[in-house]
């Protein structure tokens, strides 16, 4: 290369990298989030009309340098439901993750509903947001994306005061780390799609539709080499909950065994995404068997275990608390379970 080339180069390498930190530079002075990315997600209710995305200034560096930009990099995220409630348990599998992500990485926590126990919350500025969010996990400093349970929709689980899940979603503008687009969303974060969807309201045969369409349309766009599905309830569960289309109801509403769950994730989910994770049930397992293909897991157990007297085949199960953390790298996708102790005691290998 001549000295003319070289400092071409260089200067061209010095102003992209002076417009990315000063792109970097606005994002910290605004509160810290990055620029909006509207071709990253799709909002069904969106907080204030914009996306809400982890996208900006690195991406733009590799645009702008193609010979910068390598394969996708390495996503580390924990995945865990059930959580809300401000108990010991919260607290110790709280501290697990903050030293997990201190040592391995993370880029983000997922929660997976019933954020909020027992009735969720009534306002932006209810107190529980601070006794069962934001003081069990302030060590954590990365972002919590989160889709809604049966809890956080009030009726002491029950799941039906629906005004209650606006709150939820109101909270992403007053909160550093909280992040709930909508009541379903579509995230994507390097190779992977990530489908926030709102199992309750299925439960109850609400905006159906919209979910669906919603779906139909994320699929048939996406482009993402890994497609996870979020949730709530599980399709398939050795808890006391059971399986979707024979749940065990819920107190004070007339049986709901979850068929509009089933119906809904035989049509839309099952086979078009590569794995789904969901709560309920306050355990963690990873089942055998699958719903066409889509590998599933459950993790509920972020503050309390209960029992596990299901029959379904599971490549391992457990009532201990704990999380699951999961690392994608291109076309490998390692999802572990770990206890409140760190130590990983399953871990589940897919490729690509």
């Amino acid at each position: 290369m001549s000295g003319q080339t070289l400092r071409t180069v260089s200067s061209r390498l010095l102003v992209g990298l002076t417009v990315w930190a000063t792109t970097l530079s606005a994002c910290v002075e605004d509160g810290g989030d990055k620029p909006d990315d509207p071709n990253l997600i799709d909002l069904a209710v969106p907080v204030d009309g914009k996306s809400d995305e982890d996208g900006g200034a690195v991406a733009d560096l590799s645009a702008t340098f193609p010979d910068l930009a390598g394969g996708p990099k390495t996503i580390r995220f924990v995945a865990m439901g059930d959580t809300g409630k401000g108990n010991t348990g919260q607290q110790q599998v709280a501290d697990a993750i903050a030293k997990k992500c201190a040592s391995s990485g993370c880029d983000f926590i997922q929660l997976l509903g019933d954020n909020i126990y027992e009735s969720g919350v009534t306002s932006v500025t209810d107190p529980q947001w601070q006794t069962k969010f934001e003081m069990p996990y302030a060590s954590i400093k990365q972002p919590f994306y989160v889709v809604l349970g049966n809890h956080d929709y009030g009726g002491n689980g029950s799941g039906n005061e629906f005004g209650k899940a606006q709150w939820e979603i109101l909270y992403t503008a007053s909160s550093m780390k909280w992040k709930m687009p909508a009541n379903h969303y579509r995230r994507t974060v390097e190779n992977v799609d990530f489908f926030g969807l709102d199992t309750n309201l299925m439960m109850f045969g609400r905006e159906v539709d919209k979910q669906r369409d919603s779906m139909n349309t994320w699929l048939a766009s996406s482009t993402a080499t890994w497609k996870i599905a979020l949730g709530h309830h599980p399709y398939l569960s050795n808890g006391p909950h059971g399986n979707a289309g024979s749940y065990d109801g819920l107190p004070g509403v007339p049986i709901v065994n979850g068929k509009g769950v089933k119906d809904f994730f035989d049509a839309n989910v099952c086979g078009k995404v590569d794995l789904y994770l969901s709560g309920h049930d306050h355990s963690r397992q990873w089942l055998v068997d699958t719903c066409k293909g889509t590998e599933l897991a459950v993790s509920g157990a972020g503050s309390s275990g209960t029992e596990l007297k299901g029959k379904n085949p599971s490549r391992w199960q457990s009532i201990g608390i704990g999380f699951l953390y999961v690392t994608i790298t291109d076309r490998k996708l390692v999802a572990e379970f770990i206890d409140t102790t760190g130590k990983v005691e399953f871990t589940r290998t897919l490729t690509k």
